[in-house]
């Protein structure tokens, strides 16, 4: 594996670089190497984790979630007739 000095790196992209890595909860490094597979096409890009839905888990109260839980229930019901 190879390892590189990338020069030229402007303050407003190093700062964006450190945000977003810091959004997604990686390195910076990590945020390269994925913005370079991704760019040339080559590769598979690390997993990215994304935390943008966060702050809704568990904003629910017990009654809508007991709510929610019977209005799809029947989505849990296996229909044997489709199955032959």
């Amino acid at each position: 594996m190879a390892n590189f000095s990338l020069r030229g790196i402007d303050d407003n992209v190093n700062q964006a670089l450190k945000d977003k890595a810091s959004r997604l909860g990686i390195s910076v490094n990590a945020l390269i190497l994925n913005c370079i597979h991704k760019g040339i096409g080559v590769g598979q890009s690390r997993r990215v984790r994304h935390h943008d839905l966060d702050r809704l888990a568990g904003t629910w109260s017990d009654a809508e979630s007991n709510e929610f839980m019977a209005t799809i229930s029947e989505f849990e019901t296996v229909d044997e007739e489709l199955w032959k």
